[in-house]
């Protein structure tokens, strides 16, 4: 009974001995990290609202803090004010124009009635000139008709010059008008550039979170002035947390992009919780390994980082946290 017990206890020994040797038989340290953004203001003014606090969990697009942009507001007052000034200015060749267009229609209508009187006296002088044939008219009434129809000719000629006259005249008035309003519109282009910049910056004043994300660090607060470039907070997605850790030369060939590997961090009691990792990166420079990590091989002076992508759905990974990896043997 006695040798059962000794025996028993050997036996719980080694058992324990053994799986703290696997639980510890680790091939590489690391720190685990996440991709961290600094937001920073693209405008100045003082912060109206800034609606987040650490530990927030933010969506893309979010609205998150509104500056004061009064200032921007009354400039682009300004600049409109502007606009329609130098609009005040361009020439309306319209009511010119009316007159001429009247006109045009006046000569028009004269040029119908010399013509329909034309078309009459033709036809008179083709009576009469069977009439002096047959002897039963004068001759002088024949001339006194042509006589007439030569007046109207010319005065039809006359009308049609004039009529040419009023029409390159409506033309020239359209055309210095096209000229002088262009000279006024040249000044009005700048001043519709600056209005869409004061309104770029106006739209930077209602600032939107980029990208979906937990807040890790908050560095302003409302009523706090901002300035262009100055970080309000930094982000960063904690469900895709990244282990970055060092192994050695001789580890080196057993590490492949890719490559699905364990990856353990603490857990409860003292004993460690397995997660699954994925190699993303190898480094392809040696460094000398870094104070804070520990390799499997203590003598190795030169290490080289690997990035192994790890589940983090629950949030249960913190970034700084170390974990641990074992390579497939």
């Amino acid at each position: 009974m006695k040798n059962i017990s000794k025996l028993s206890i050997f036996l719980l020994a080694v058992g324990l001995f053994s799986c703290s040797s696997s639980n510890n038989d680790f091939d590489a340290s690391g720190v685990f990290e996440a991709t961290e953004y600094i937001i920073s203001a693209e405008s100045a003014g003082k912060i109206l609202d800034l609606s987040l606090n650490e530990g927030d969990w933010l969506k893309a697009g979010q609205s998150i803090a509104k500056l004061d942009c009064e200032l921007l507001e009354l400039q682009k007052s300004q600049v409109l004010a502007s606009k329609d000034a130098v609009r005040a200015k361009q020439l309306n060749a319209a009511p010119s124009m009316e007159v001429t267009e009247k006109q045009l229609r006046v000569q028009e209508q004269q040029i119908a009635a010399v013509e329909e009187q034309l078309s009459s006296a033709d036809r008179e002088k083709s009576r009469l000139e069977k009439l002096v044939k047959a002897e039963a008219a004068p001759a002088k009434q024949l001339d006194d008709v042509n006589a007439q129809i030569s007046v109207l000719q010319k005065q039809l000629l006359a009308a049609k010059a004039q009529l040419d006259v009023l029409r390159q005249q409506k033309s020239a008035q359209q055309q210095n008008a096209d000229i002088q309003n262009r000279g006024i519109l040249s000044e009005e282009k700048p001043l519709n550039e600056r209005v869409s910049q004061i309104e770029a910056q106006i739209k930077d004043c209602q600032i939107q979170n980029p990208i979906e994300g937990r807040v890790i660090a908050k560095y302003s607060e409302q009523f706090e002035m901002a300035a262009a470039g100055k970080p309000l907070y930094k982000i960063a997605d904690t469900r895709k947390m990244v282990l970055r850790a060092y192994i050695n030369g001789s580890q080196l060939p057993k590490a492949k992009i890719g490559q699905e590997l364990k990856v353990f961090v603490d857990g409860e009691n003292g004993k460690y919780r397995e997660l699954k990792g994925k190699i993303l990166w190898i480094s392809d420079k040696a460094e000398f390994t870094p104070k804070t990590i520990q390799t499997k091989d203590e003598r190795a002076n030169l290490v080289y980082a690997v990035k192994i992508a790890v589940d983090n759905s629950d949030e249960s990974i913190k970034i700084g946290m170390y974990g641990e990896i074992k390579l497939a043997q």
